[in-house]
Protein backbone atom coordinates (compact mmCIF):
# COMPACT_ATOMS: atom_id res chain seq x y z
CA UNK A 1 0.00 0.00 0.00
CA UNK A 2 1.44 3.36 -1.04
CA UNK A 3 1.82 5.98 1.67
CA UNK A 4 0.44 9.50 1.40
CA UNK A 5 2.49 12.23 -0.21
CA UNK A 6 2.50 15.55 1.62
CA UNK A 7 3.65 19.15 1.51
CA UNK A 8 3.47 22.03 3.98
CA UNK A 9 2.02 25.46 3.28
CA UNK A 10 3.82 28.19 5.24
CA UNK A 11 4.13 31.97 5.23
CA UNK A 12 7.67 32.96 6.15
CA UNK A 13 9.78 36.02 5.43
CA UNK A 14 13.59 36.19 5.42
CA UNK A 15 14.48 38.64 8.24
CA UNK A 16 17.87 39.40 6.67
CA UNK A 17 16.25 40.46 3.41
CA UNK A 18 13.91 42.79 5.33
CA UNK A 19 16.90 44.29 7.13
CA UNK A 20 18.69 44.78 3.80
CA UNK A 21 15.62 46.44 2.24
CA UNK A 22 15.31 48.71 5.28
CA UNK A 23 18.97 49.75 5.04
CA UNK A 24 18.61 50.47 1.31
CA UNK A 25 15.48 52.55 1.96
CA UNK A 26 17.28 54.52 4.69
CA UNK A 27 20.15 55.30 2.32
CA UNK A 28 17.83 56.38 -0.49
CA UNK A 29 15.76 58.60 1.83
CA UNK A 30 18.94 60.24 3.15
CA UNK A 31 20.16 61.00 -0.39
CA UNK A 32 16.98 61.98 -2.25
CA UNK A 33 16.39 65.68 -2.87
CA UNK A 34 12.62 65.57 -2.24
CA UNK A 35 13.22 64.22 1.30
CA UNK A 36 15.64 67.01 2.31
CA UNK A 37 14.37 69.07 5.25
CA UNK A 38 11.17 67.09 5.87
CA UNK A 39 12.58 64.88 8.64
CA UNK A 40 11.87 61.71 6.67
CA UNK A 41 13.18 58.49 8.17
CA UNK A 42 12.37 54.81 8.44
CA UNK A 43 13.44 52.68 11.43
CA UNK A 44 12.93 49.17 12.75
CA UNK A 45 11.60 49.31 16.30
CA UNK A 46 10.98 45.92 17.89
CA UNK A 47 8.46 44.07 15.73
CA UNK A 48 7.27 47.05 13.70
CA UNK A 49 8.73 49.42 11.13
CA UNK A 50 8.23 53.10 11.99
CA UNK A 51 8.18 55.75 9.26
CA UNK A 52 8.28 59.48 10.09
CA UNK A 53 8.08 62.69 8.08
CA UNK A 54 6.82 66.28 8.31
CA UNK A 55 3.67 65.72 6.21
CA UNK A 56 1.25 62.91 5.48
CA UNK A 57 2.26 62.78 1.80
CA UNK A 58 5.96 62.44 2.69
CA UNK A 59 5.20 59.53 5.05
CA UNK A 60 3.36 57.79 2.22
CA UNK A 61 6.35 58.47 -0.06
CA UNK A 62 8.67 56.88 2.55
CA UNK A 63 6.39 53.82 2.59
CA UNK A 64 6.54 53.71 -1.22
CA UNK A 65 10.35 53.75 -1.16
CA UNK A 66 10.41 50.94 1.43
CA UNK A 67 7.90 48.86 -0.57
CA UNK A 68 9.99 49.23 -3.73
CA UNK A 69 13.07 47.99 -1.85
CA UNK A 70 11.11 44.98 -0.52
CA UNK A 71 9.97 44.06 -4.03
CA UNK A 72 13.52 44.33 -5.38
CA UNK A 73 14.64 41.94 -2.64
CA UNK A 74 11.96 39.38 -3.55
CA UNK A 75 9.65 39.92 -0.57
CA UNK A 76 5.95 39.93 -1.37
CA UNK A 77 3.99 43.02 -0.34
CA UNK A 78 1.28 40.66 0.97
CA UNK A 79 3.48 40.14 4.02
CA UNK A 80 3.70 43.90 4.77
CA UNK A 81 0.80 45.33 6.73
CA UNK A 82 0.95 49.14 6.83
CA UNK A 83 -1.28 51.28 9.02
CA UNK A 84 -2.64 54.74 8.35
CA UNK A 85 -0.53 57.89 8.90
CA UNK A 86 -1.23 59.68 12.18
CA UNK A 87 -0.06 63.00 13.58
CA UNK A 88 2.38 62.88 16.48
CA UNK A 89 3.40 66.35 17.58
CA UNK A 90 4.84 68.20 14.60
CA UNK A 91 5.41 65.09 12.50
CA UNK A 92 3.39 62.34 10.91
CA UNK A 93 4.09 58.68 11.65
CA UNK A 94 3.08 55.39 10.10
CA UNK A 95 3.66 51.92 11.49
CA UNK A 96 3.99 48.77 9.42
CA UNK A 97 4.41 45.16 10.51
CA UNK A 98 5.69 42.07 8.76
CA UNK A 99 3.19 39.20 8.86
CA UNK A 100 4.65 35.75 9.40
CA UNK A 101 2.84 32.48 9.83
CA UNK A 102 -0.68 31.66 8.76
CA UNK A 103 -3.28 32.89 11.26
CA UNK A 104 -6.38 30.79 12.04
CA UNK A 105 -8.93 32.66 9.86
CA UNK A 106 -6.58 32.54 6.84
CA UNK A 107 -5.81 28.85 7.46
CA UNK A 108 -9.54 28.10 7.55
CA UNK A 109 -10.01 29.98 4.25
CA UNK A 110 -7.23 27.94 2.65
CA UNK A 111 -8.63 24.60 3.88
CA UNK A 112 -12.12 25.58 2.67
CA UNK A 113 -10.69 26.54 -0.73
CA UNK A 114 -8.87 23.20 -0.97
CA UNK A 115 -12.03 21.31 0.06
CA UNK A 116 -14.29 23.19 -2.38
CA UNK A 117 -12.10 23.60 -5.46
CA UNK A 118 -9.27 21.12 -5.09
CA UNK A 119 -9.16 17.45 -6.09
CA UNK A 120 -11.31 15.18 -3.91
CA UNK A 121 -8.42 13.05 -2.61
CA UNK A 122 -6.73 16.03 -0.90
CA UNK A 123 -6.77 16.39 2.89
CA UNK A 124 -5.61 19.61 4.60
CA UNK A 125 -4.91 19.90 8.33
CA UNK A 126 -3.96 22.98 10.31
CA UNK A 127 -0.79 22.57 12.40
CA UNK A 128 -0.11 25.71 14.41
CA UNK A 129 0.83 28.46 11.95
CA UNK A 130 1.18 26.17 8.93
CA UNK A 131 -0.90 23.68 6.93
CA UNK A 132 -0.12 20.08 6.01
CA UNK A 133 -1.70 18.94 2.78
CA UNK A 134 -1.73 15.21 1.99
CA UNK A 135 -2.96 12.88 -0.73
CA UNK A 136 -2.10 9.55 -2.29
CA UNK A 137 -1.65 11.21 -5.70
CA UNK A 138 1.34 13.51 -6.24
CA UNK A 139 -0.40 14.94 -9.32
CA UNK A 140 -3.31 16.09 -7.12
CA UNK A 141 -0.82 17.76 -4.76
CA UNK A 142 0.82 19.61 -7.66
CA UNK A 143 -2.61 20.74 -8.89
CA UNK A 144 -3.35 22.03 -5.37
CA UNK A 145 -0.05 23.98 -5.30
CA UNK A 146 -0.92 25.54 -8.67
CA UNK A 147 -4.36 26.51 -7.32
CA UNK A 148 -2.92 28.04 -4.11
CA UNK A 149 -0.36 30.16 -5.97
CA UNK A 150 -3.22 32.55 -6.82
CA UNK A 151 -4.31 32.93 -3.16
CA UNK A 152 -4.72 36.65 -2.41
CA UNK A 153 -4.79 36.94 1.41
CA UNK A 154 -1.26 35.81 2.30
CA UNK A 155 2.18 35.20 0.83
CA UNK A 156 2.43 31.40 0.74
CA UNK A 157 5.42 29.10 0.28
CA UNK A 158 5.30 25.34 -0.25
CA UNK A 159 7.93 23.22 1.51
CA UNK A 160 8.67 19.58 2.37
CA UNK A 161 7.11 18.08 -0.77
CA UNK A 162 7.42 14.32 -0.20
Amino acid sequence: MASDSTFDVVSKVDKQEISNALNQAQKEIAQRYDFKGVGAEVDFSGESILMKAASEERVKAVLDVFQSKLVKRGISLKSLEAGEPYASGKEYRMEATIKEGIDQPTAKKITKLIRDEGPKSIKATIQGDELRVSSKSRDDLQATIAMLKDFEDADLQFINFR
